[in-house]
């Protein structure tokens, strides 16, 4: 029986079809837990140490010093330079991103804050809004928070969820890539960190561009992580693949990445490295 169905069937029931469900079904361990339960721990199963995905907002809150976020490039809008069309335009699939992320119009909110007192430019990047995907406004917006960052003489922390470059913008998209890149190259020649914090998933353009560039780069556990999906990649070179070779245990292990590190001590794993670096700058 799955009590999942049971317990939220149940719900809905005395309260209603659209009443929310305080029930939630790890897809790892398939323990059923109570909401809260999972809330407390950052949306870390407290049965098997499962992340669960979260969005932008939820990860500043976790990062950010408490008050010290402020969002610049809110304002910041994407076109439609191509007229994209297939089974939806490109403007509709914008407006189901908007629905779904309280009206943002970009996968990335960027902005200044401080990490455990460390002045830092956050990036985040929100798989709800298009797959998390790299478009024209999210690499101006990380351009930008890199040139504030030379400006103050701080640190950048992107923290990438995406399932790569946005195939409705085509060549605009992939120019994100060596933009970014670009950018950051900028960042290091003036001796400032760039910290990168790959999540579930890390995928395509991105995984093929600044988010392995960082300074540090760190991995959630067992984050999906790496350019083309396995499928493609088996057909590509006609062979079987290593169990979770896209995962970021194996990635660590053979040396593409430097830490595996639990969402609860992201943030002080994070100013610790930033400290680290600055005082040395």
């Amino acid at each position: 029986m799955n009590f999942g169905n049971l317990f939220r069937g149940m719900r809905k029931q005395s309260q209603g079809d659209d009443a929310p469900s305080h029930w939630i079904k790890c897809p790892r361990c398939l323990s059923l837990m109570y909401y809260k339960e999972v809330e407390a721990k950052h949306n870390v199963c407290p049965k098997c140490a499962h992340h669960f995905r979260i969005g932008a907002k939820q990860r500043i809150e976790l990062l950010a010093d408490e008050g010290s976020f402020v969002e610049h490039d809110a304002n910041l809008v994407p076109i439609d330079p191509l007229k994209f069309v297939d089974k939806k335009s490109y403007k509709k699939r914008i407006e189901e991103g908007k629905a779904k992320t309280g009206g943002r119009t970009s996968s990335v909110i960027s902005g200044s804050c401080t990490i455990d007192d460390q002045p830092t430019e956050l990036v985040v990047f929100d798989f709800a809004f298009m797959g998390g995907s790299l478009g024209s406004v999210e690499g101006e917006k990380i351009v930008r928070a890199v040139h504030r960052a030379i400006e103050s003489k701080s640190g950048v922390v992107i923290v990438s969820a995406s399932g790569g470059a946005r195939m409705q913008e085509s060549t605009f998209s992939l120019m994100q890539m060596s933009k970014t890149s670009a950018a950051l190259h900028r960042l290091h020649e003036k001796g400032l960190p760039f910290i990168s914090v790959l999540t579930d998933p890390t995928m395509g353009g991105v995984s093929a561009s600044f988010a392995m560039l960082g300074d540090i780069i760190m991995a959630e556990p067992n984050a999906l992580i790496g350019f083309a999906g396995q499928r493609v990649i088996k057909q590509t070179i006609g062979a079987d693949l290593p169990e979770g070779f896209q995962r970021a245990e194996f990635l660590l292990e053979h040396g593409l990445i430097d830490l595996v590190v639990d969402r609860n001590e992201m943030k002080e794993s994070i100013a610790r490295f930033l400290r680290l670096f600055l005082q040395r700058h």
